[in-house]
């Protein structure tokens, strides 16, 4: 997909602050940066740079310390003040999927129920159908019915990208998402991300380290010491 010149991320001078006791962490140190809608952004970095942080920032899973932060033309945090958590929870829902380095299945729920677990306190009507047609894209439709014991690790990952996409977000928000795979299931990863944004058109931002899935992105990020470098 063509990315065009529409934001839908914008930061301004995004700080996070942690205080253990007399020592300020600057985990994010006054970063500004747009995304705009159907890019695919990759954050590198080493070890303590900000990342995953940042990463969570941007997907509303944590409140920055300072700074602005609009997702969609929505003012999430501005001046010390934040979306009230009601929004935010909707926000979270309405436009984001989120993909972890942990694949964070329940052992106990098959494929199918574990891809369809955002919808356990609340209906949508085309959920299973959507499901169908995610696995089917993702080459796990074979495996619905099992459970996550009986896949591989790759499977696995792949279930935990349908259920980041079971309720069709316009963002993608993945954390080292082939941190547990090997080379051959990295590989396979960063295909499925590639066609998700160039025929999905889903924005990507992800978090890696792994230099092929990195720079199959279309824009890298490097951040050090919690600032853009």
């Amino acid at each position: 997909m063509s990315v065009n010149n529409e934001k839908i991320i914008e930061i301004k001078d995004l700080k996070k602050i942690y205080v253990r006791g007399s020592e300020h962490i600057h985990a994010v140190d006054g970063i500004t940066l747009d995304v705009n809608k159907g890019e695919y952004v990759a954050f590198v970095g080493p070890s303590g740079s900000g990342k995953t942080t940042l990463l969570h920032l941007l997907g509303c899973l944590d409140n920055p310390t300072e700074g602005s932060l609009m997702v969609a033309d929505r003012m999430v945090y501005c001046e010390n003040k934040c979306m009230n958590e009601r929004d935010l929870t909707k926000l979270r829902r309405e436009l984001f999927g989120y993909v972890f380095q942990k694949f964070y299945l329940i052992p106990t729920l098959t494929v199918e129920e574990n891809i369809l677990l955002p919808f356990a306190f609340y209906q949508k009507e085309d959920a299973h159908k959507n499901a169908k047609h995610l696995t089917e894209m993702l080459g796990i439709a074979h495996r619905l019915s099992h459970l996550p014991k009986e896949l591989s690790g790759g499977e696995m990952q792949r279930v935990a990208v349908a259920r980041a996409l079971i309720n069709r977000p316009k963002i993608l928000l993945a954390d080292e998402p082939t941190g547990n795979l090997d080379s051959k299931r990295s590989a396979e990863i960063s295909g499925i991300f590639q066609q998700l944004n160039k025929e999905e058109g889903i924005t990507i931002i992800l978090v890696t380290h792994n230099h092929h899935l990195a720079e199959s992105a279309g824009k890298m990020v490097e951040l050090k010491d919690g600032k853009l470098v």
